[in-house]
C-alpha cells in the first residue's frame, strides 16, 4: 500500500521530521503519564462507548454527551461517516486532506473536484457555492485546510450551512488544526454542529497535543440517526484504554494549548520573514504548517541535510513543485532555513555560471 502522508520516518531514518504537522513542543508530560497508568490497564477491553472522555468533553464544550461519537483519530471517523451516509454524489474542495476522497472511493461514490486558486492563496471562495446542487449528498471541508494552512471564514461556512440545511447535503467539517488559530474558539462550528442534523465537526487530539501514536478523536453532530449508523459501523473497541486516559488528560491543558497557540503565531511570522529574504515562494498561512512553491526539488535536496519536508505533488490539485513544513522549535527552524538558504544560494550560482559559460567572447582583433 502506497504511504501517501507525512511523518514517513521509519522509512527516511534519522531525520529532523518538518512534514508532519502536529504540535512542536510533543505530548506534554501529563498526557504521557496518563497513557503510562492506563497501561496497567490493558489486560482488559477498552469502553466501547468511551464514557469518561465523553463525560468529560461534555463538561468541556457543554454539548451534550449523545452528540459524540468517537474514533482511532479522525482518520476512521472520516470513514466511518461516508460509510454511514452512503453517499452517491460528494464534493470536496481541493487541494485538502486526501482521506476524504480514499473514503468515498470506499463507496463508488461520484465526486466533484472544486479547485481552489493558487493565486488566491488557495483560499476557499463564494465559487464554492456552485457546487451545493441538489444531487449532492456530502460535502468535505476542511478548517484551516490542508496543506495550505488557510480557514474558511465563518460566515461562508454559515451561508454553506445555510444551503446544505436546504437541500439535505450533509456537511463534515474538519477542524483539527483549528486549536493553532489565534481566535480559534470564535472559527469554530461545533456548537452549530450540536444544533444541525446537516453538519458534522471532527475534530482530533493527534494535531495540537502530539499524540499520533495513540489514535483519539471525535466528532459532533445532532443527527442521531447517523452518529448511531457511525456507532454500528465501527470496530467495538476502537480507542484504547492509553488513547482515552490521555485524551482526558489532555482536555485539562487550557494554559499549554494557549501558549503553544502564541509560540506558533510568533515563530511562523519569523519563519515566513526568514523565507520571504531567501527568495522562497510561500502561501501565508494561520496555523502551525506553511506551503511552500519552488522549481527546485526541495524535497531531495532537503534531505541532504537530513531534513524531511513534505512532498505536496501527490495532493489533488497541486503539482511537483509544492511543499509543507511544519513548524518545530527555534532551533530546527533555524536551522531549515539555513539550508534553504544554502540551497537557493548555490542556485543562483549554479545559474550565474551557467550564464557566464554561454556568453561568446569578443576579440576586437578579430574586427572587420
Amino acid at each position: 500500500m502506497e504511504y501517501i502522508h507525512g511523518g514517513d520516518i521509519y522509512t527516511y531514518t534519522g531525520m529532523t521530521d518538518f512534514s508532519v504537522n502536529v504540535g512542536p513542543f510533543g505530548p506534554s508530560m501529563a498526557v504521557m503519564e496518563a497513557a503510562r497508568k492506563a497501561v496497567a490497564e490493558i489486560g482488559n477491553y477498552p469502553d466501547s462507548r468511551c464514557g469518561k472522555l465523553r463525560e468529560a468533553l461534555e463538561k468541556d464544550t457543554g454539548i451534550p454527551g449523545k452528540q459524540f461519537v468517537f474514533g482511532n483519530g479522525a482518520a476512521e471517523l472520516i470513514y466511518d461517516v461516508v460509510r454511514a451516509v452512503r453517499p452517491k454524489k460528494a464534493v470536496i474542495s481541493v487541494p485538502t486532506f486526501a482521506e476524504y476522497e480514499q473514503a468515498l472511493q470506499t463507496e463508488e461514490c461520484e465526486i466533484l473536484y472544486h479547485e481552489k486558486k493558487e493565486e488566491e492563496g488557495f483560499a476557499l471562495g463564494e465559487d464554492f457555492l456552485e457546487f451545493l446542487r441538489d444531487d449532492v449528498d456530502i460535502v468535505f471541508l476542511c478548517s484551516p485546510d490542508n496543506p495550505s494552512g488557510r480557514s474558511v471564514p465563518k460566515g461562508l461556512l454559515r451561508k454553506i450551512l445555510r444551503i446544505c440545511e436546504e437541500k439535505q447535503i450533509f456537511m463534515v467539517l474538519d477542524e483539527c488544526f483549528l486549536d493553532f488559530m489565534e481566535n480559534a474558539s470564535e472559527m469554530t462550528m461545533i456548537k452549530e454542529a450540536a444544533k444541525s442534523s446537516y453538519l458534522m465537526v471532527i475534530r482530533a487530539f493527534t494535531k495540537m497535543h502530539a499524540m499520533p501514536g495513540l489514535r483519539s478523536g471525535y466528532a459532533v453532530s445532532r443527527n442521531e440517526s447517523i452518529l448511531e449508523k457511525m456507532e454500528r459501523c465501527r470496530q467495538p473497541w476502537n480507542v484504547s484504554i492509553p488513547a482515552q486516559a490521555a485524551s482526558i488528560a489532555a482536555l485539562k491543558e487550557k494554559k499549554r494549548v494557549q501558549t503553544t497557540r502564541e509560540f506558533i503565531t510568533r515563530e511562523r511570522k519569523w519563519m515566513e520573514e526568514g523565507l520571504a529574504e531567501i527568495g522562497v515562494t510561500f502561501f501565508p498561512s494561520e496555523v502551525n504548517y506553511i506551503l511552500l512553491k519552488s522549481d527546485l526539488d526541495l524535497f531531495e535536496k532537503m534531505k541532504e541535510y537530513r531534513i524531511l519536508i513534505r512532498d505536496c505533488s501527490n495532493y489533488r490539485g497541486l503539482e511537483k513543485g509544492f511543499y509543507r513544513i511544519a513548524i518545530r522549535q527555534r532551533g530546527d527552524n533555524h536551522r531549515l532555513l539555513e539550508a534553504l538558504y544554502d540551497i537557493y544560494s548555490k542556485s543562483v550560482k549554479v545559474e550565474e555560471t551557467e550564464e557566464t559559460d554561454g556568453e561568446i567572447d569578443h576579440d576586437p582583433g578579430n574586427d572587420v
